[in-house]
């Protein structure tokens, strides 16, 4: 039986691309696993149909392999882990892969959602003006880092691992962002990334799944360019 992943059917049109159910078609592409998508429509993620599956209402989901699993990180992770394809077979090579993937979401993700609160989702809000210099900075820092350890090489170590494909849809958040664009090394990484028959093959089938209708007064949230 095919793995079952939840997705929005609807997002506003800056999201497009970027939900996080993304990472889990990217991975079960990578592997060659066909899949079945349950698309919720905006509201549906809350009720306690779906909490049952994600406490904390959002997407994606993951049902198969006699286990159901909530949070994109630990999706991809046991997709790497149950198919050939994401992990290196040694022990070493599998930790470093798991280390890079934990970097991804532990040490560079959570500056850059930062980022989205005060341009995007809390743009309109006294303190985010104030606070979006410390954020540029703290960003800037985690990328001058992150593209040190990369260096030269194409991927983090060796052959494109579960690592790779989750620092890559981390990054690509900031795609054309300044910050982004100050570490050309890490820019080229996104794009090798982004290239792949498998993510794009994920992206084109997320992209194709916004076929519903924003909730009944829906506004789109102000933005703020960065570095105003």
């Amino acid at each position: 039986m095919k793995p079952v992943i939840t997705a929005y059917d609807w997002v506003p049109d800056f999201a497009k691309g970027q939900v996080r159910d993304l990472r889990v078609r990217w991975a079960l592409e990578e592997v060659g696993q066909p899949y079945d998508v349950r698309y919720l429509s905006q509201g549906a993620q809350k009720r306690p149909e779906h909490r049952t599956l994600q406490p904390y209402g959002q997407v994606p989901t993951y049902e198969g392999d006699g286990t159901a699993l909530f949070e994109s990180g630990a999706i991809v992770l046991h997709i790497a882990e149950t198919r050939a394809g994401l992990l290196p077979a040694d022990p070493a090579g599998r930790a470093k892969a798991l280390e890079w993937s934990f970097a991804a979401i532990n040490s560079v993700e959570p500056f850059i959602m930062d980022h989205a609160m005060c341009t995007a989702f809390e743009a309109d809000k006294p303190w985010s003006a104030p606070r979006l210099p410390g954020v540029e900075k703290r960003i800037a820092d985690r990328f001058a880092r992150t593209a040190d350890r990369l260096g030269d090489r194409q991927w983090y170590d060796g052959a494109f691992s579960a690592g790779d494909l989750l620092m890559i849809a981390v990054l690509r958040i900031m795609d054309g962002d300044p910050l982004l664009k100050a570490q050309p090394m890490l820019e080229a990484y996104v794009a090798r990334g982004t290239e792949r028959p498998a993510f794009q093959r994920a992206l084109a089938a997320q992209m194709a799944g916004f076929t519903g209708q924003p909730p009944a007064g829906w506004r789109e949230p102000p933005r703020q360019e960065a570095g105003a």
